[in-house]
């Protein structure tokens, strides 16, 4: 069993799974990487230089005008919306423009494990979701001669981004899809993640971030305290695993899997980072919103497609439904899945086709309806 963890390591994203299925995979994305210098965070640092690393798919047109933005999530790189991209599905590159960014702290952008000193390792300052987005806008009104696109659509973090772009910059987008991730890290999560950031401080390899070894066994922990939220409790109880591991998998085998596989190779400092900017986001810390995440979302302007999952647990629907009160261009279609998580990445089948229906029709202009009793 094989989850190619680079690709999508916070979901995993099914892959084994995923290739299966993908009859007609994208072209190869082409990648490039965007500097600023002298890049003022949120935080006060300003690093010397910030790099973007972006994969562009399709082809931008003459007026600029038809690009799609697709922020990355937690540690992944920029293929990691590839379920959406292709034909038949809702991002056609013969018509679409496609840019594909990655977070700072994923090892390919900025972060800790490639920022040389004095801003190496666990002295890089904690970026933010804020810090992202401003990365991104200069990156496509500077670099790329973007100054509209047609949609931004993010999942899980890049859910986050999303509702960022919708609060910081109201008109720079037609519309705004956001799935698996809700407009602010409440208390639960926080503390969730302080807990899997725990797990890997624990080893004593780790030494506050200065290690000269991977902390494995701290890593190794990271992977089994993040496996227990990644999918819903039914989906444990049915052993959804069994549909994309191969015959004769066991339950143990599983485990061990998300023990020993789930970020391999990723580097301690950037997994806290990431989590760092996961814990601190919230739209109504947006300048002008006074700390007010329902402020914030009553000034979102542009149609916004709101898919939260059924059975999340990293980002649970009861914060999703208290979100969608105070929005008034919301489109809310909860995802029905025991997938968890990752089913706002379309992992499963269904989800996979549920979220195409979607989006696509959203991208059109057409009414998107939840299912019934959603």
């Amino acid at each position: 069993m094989r989850f190619l963890a680079r690709l999508a390591p916070c979901v995993l994203l099914a892959a084994t799974a995923a290739v299966a299925r993908a009859q007609q995979r994208p072209d190869p994305a082409h990648v490039d990487t965007f500097v600023i210098r002298n890049f003022h965070t949120e935080s006060g640092v300003v690093l010397p230089e910030a790099r973007v690393v972006y994969g562009t798919y399709g082809h931008l047109n003459a007026a600029h005008d038809n690009a799609v933005l697709l922020p990355s999530h937690y540690m992944a790189n920029h293929r990691g919306y590839e379920w959406l991209i292709g034909p038949g599905r809702a991002l056609d590159t013969t018509r679409l423009f496609l840019v594909a960014t990655e977070m700072f702290g994923n090892g390919h952008s900025s972060s800790p494990s490639n920022t040389p000193e004095p801003y190496h390792g666990p002295r890089f300052p904690v970026t933010t979701i804020r810090d992202n987005v401003q990365a991104v806008h200069a990156l496509l009104t500077e670099a790329l001669g973007i100054h509209h696109v047609r949609a931004v659509i993010g999942f899980s973090m890049g859910a986050q981004q999303a509702f960022q772009w919708a609060v910081s910059y109201p008109e720079f987008a037609d519309r705004v899809v956001a799935t698996s991730g809700t407009a602010k890290t409440y208390g639960h999560g926080i503390v969730r993640l302080e807990g899997q950031i725990a797990a890997i401080e624990a080893d004593q390899t780790f030494n506050h971030g200065d290690y000269t070894a991977e902390p494995e066994k701290g890593m190794e922990a990271f992977g089994m305290v993040w496996a227990a939220w990644l999918y819903s409790q039914a989906w444990w109880r049915r052993e959804l695993w069994r549909t994309n591991t191969p015959p004769g998998t066991t339950f143990a085998q599983v485990m061990e899997n998300f023990r020993t596989n789930f970020l391999k190779g990723a580097d301690a400092n950037d997994v806290i980072l990431q989590a760092r900017t996961w814990q601190r986001h919230d739209v109504g810390q947006t300048p002008g919103f006074h700390g007010s995440v329902e402020a914030a979302l009553r000034s979102i302007r542009v149609p916004f497609l709101y898919m939260p999952s059924a059975s999340d647990l990293y980002f649970p629907i009861t914060d999703a439904r208290y979100e969608k009160q105070f929005m008034r261009t919301v489109s809310f279609v909860p995802i029905p899945s025991l997938w968890g998580h990752p089913a706002g990445a379309g992992t499963d089948p269904a989800d996979l086709k549920f979220l195409n229906d979607k989006i696509g029709r959203f991208l059109a202009g057409k009414p998107v309806t939840a299912a019934p009793g959603r």
